[in-house]
């Protein structure tokens, strides 16, 4: 694995993403992959939230699967859940390429993707029948052309396609790359959806949770205006946090958009200390920076009930799983 993980940095990011999990798809098919990832079984660790229950609480971050066609093999390695996005109503190509960039150096990754995906029926078609032990999740954002009260009516649309066919839903405000998108961290905003979503689950009397997801470049009195109306929204959980384009953590960073990686580790860790540290009672997910078991151990230790990871399985690999998760 570790092979064809230096390979792929031979090719474009986005060409090599594609191409990485195309492999496991091929090695699934071909019944190879449990040779490699055997004793997955032996990171189950399981943890009920929500009424779901976890097999262990290292899950993938959205990003990674963007159209739920990779589940099965995701699943396989290892993972307690996946998240699946994001999506949006219509599909969409994102921004113009080239639109993703490495700095190995210090392992990190500059992308501005702008939710380039199949769109939101496609990835329903994917998951209709899911037949995973994993728990899953979908991300759901809004188109670009989208403004106003129309971005509010794409995550209500997505929600209303997705709810029955997932286990949670996560509502994605916080992206940096679909213009004035993080506007939506505005209190006013984030009641309109939050409050369409549960009118939804009243009327279909669905207990499903929905997190948020946030940024980490909003100020304090933001987020802390969030998380005071966290309980009247009945928002069942904040994800800690999206990509950063704060260049001041990046050394070097020639490039626009959302900075991942271990850069953004000590960032959204701090964001998701305060949080804990103001409302030991709220849900909270890390995600940010994730390459080790040391850095899975602070997530959870500084509040994270769950964590997520994206960039360091890129340049570590499926192996990163039994690295963290190994006991």
């Amino acid at each position: 694995m570790k092979a064809f993980i230096k390979i792929f940095r031979f090719f474009p990011p986005e060409t090599a993403h594609h191409l990485a999990l195309l492999s496991l798809k091929i090695l699934n098919k071909v019944g190879i992959l449990k040779l490699f990832f055997p004793d997955n079984k032996d990171f189950d660790n399981p943890k009920e939230y929500f009424n779901l229950k976890f097999r262990n609480t290292l899950g993938v971050a959205a990003g990674l699967d963007k159209n739920g066609d990779y589940v099965d093999e995701l699943e396989s390695l290892g993972f307690g859940f996946v998240e699946l996005g994001t999506v949006t109503p219509k599909p969409q190509e994102g921004n113009q390429k080239p639109r993703v960039f490495r700095y190995l150096n210090q392992q990190a990754v500059v992308n501005r993707l702008g939710f380039n995906n199949k769109g939101v029926n496609y990835l329903v078609s994917k998951i209709k029948n899911k037949k995973y032990d994993a728990v899953i999740g979908v991300n759901i954002g809004a188109n670009k052309e989208s403004t106003n009260d129309q971005r509010i009516e794409d995550y209500v649309f997505c929600f209303e396609k997705v709810y029955k066919y997932c286990d949670y839903v996560t509502v994605n405000i916080s992206s940096p790359n679909t213009p004035k998108l993080r506007k939506l961290h505005n209190p006013d905003e984030l009641e309109k959806i939050f409050k369409r979503i549960n009118e939804i689950k009243s009327t279909n009397k669905t207990e499903i949770p929905v997190f948020l997801k946030i940024s980490p470049d909003e100020d304090e009195e933001t987020i802390f205006k969030i998380v005071n109306i966290y309980k009247t929204l009945k928002i069942n959980g904040l994800i800690v946090t999206n990509t950063s384009i704060d260049k001041d953590i990046l050394e070097g960073c020639s490039h626009e958009g959302g900075i991942s990686g271990k850069p953004l580790f000590k960032k959204s860790t701090q964001f998701l200390k305060r949080i804990h540290e103001f409302d030991k009672d709220i849900f909270l997910v890390g995600v940010g920076g994730v390459f080790t078991k040391e850095d899975y151990e602070n997530k959870i230790r500084l509040g994270a009930s769950l964590v997520q990871i994206y960039t360091g399985f890129i340049f570590e690999g499926p192996a990163i799983v039994k690295k963290i998760l190994s006991r």
